[in-house]
């Protein structure tokens, strides 16, 4: 059966990617991010992953956030927290993207889902090579700062895929202004008498 790919279909999409972005780097903020959100009904989620937003389940991600976020500015337990993140970043990733996908048919929701854990697989990859990196080229000292920055860009994910409708629409008014802006400077401007 053919399923034309529309508006609603995109932006979760899109709002997939970014929370499967977060979930690279910070396998439980968006998660609890999610779970929070959906507590207080801001966004639904797929009727089988409706658990998210429960009590048990919020509780249990904000102690495994903690638990995580923590971690990770310790030496040597940012790495085994790596090394757990390589099995569970990308299960968290394709979960997260998976709840989002409220109006995509099956096998789609599942698809973009395993395609998006895989992608946060090679953003996890990615971070865990820059860490070991930082620790042979710093002695560990500059792990804290690289996790404090990674904390920051899950955080900016999880922004830019809950707001991300409002985030185009103000994207789009912003260009058309501008565009209208150069356009009318462009008819201001005096003519050359000379030509």
């Amino acid at each position: 059966m053919d399923y034309p790919l529309n508006r609603e279909w995109a932006l979760a999409i899109l709002s997939g990617v970014a929370l499967a972005a977060a979930c690279g780097i910070r396998a439980f903020l968006p998660l609890l991010a999610l779970s929070i959100a959906a507590k207080l009904h801001w966004l639904a989620l797929k009727p089988e992953l409706a658990w998210i937003g429960q009590d048990p389940a919020l509780w249990s991600f904000a102690i495994a956030t903690v638990i995580e976020v923590m971690g990770d500015k310790l030496p040597t337990v940012d790495h085994a927290l790596d090394a757990v993140g390589t099995v569970l970043r990308p299960a968290a990733a394709a979960l997260a993207a998976y709840a989002l996908f409220v109006d995509l048919p099956t096998p789609w929701s599942q698809i973009f889902a395993i395609v998006l854990g895989g992608a946060a697989l090679g953003l996890h990859l990615g971070k865990a090579g820059l860490r070991i990196g930082s620790t042979g080229t710093t002695g560990g000292l500059g792990n804290p700062i690289l996790s404090i920055l990674e904390d920051l860009f899950s955080v900016g994910m999880i922004i830019v895929g809950f707001f991300l409708p409002v985030l185009l629409i103000v994207a789009i008014v912003i260009f058309f202004v501008i565009r209208a802006r150069r356009s009318g400077s462009r008819a201001e401007l005096p003519s050359d008498p000379s030509r």
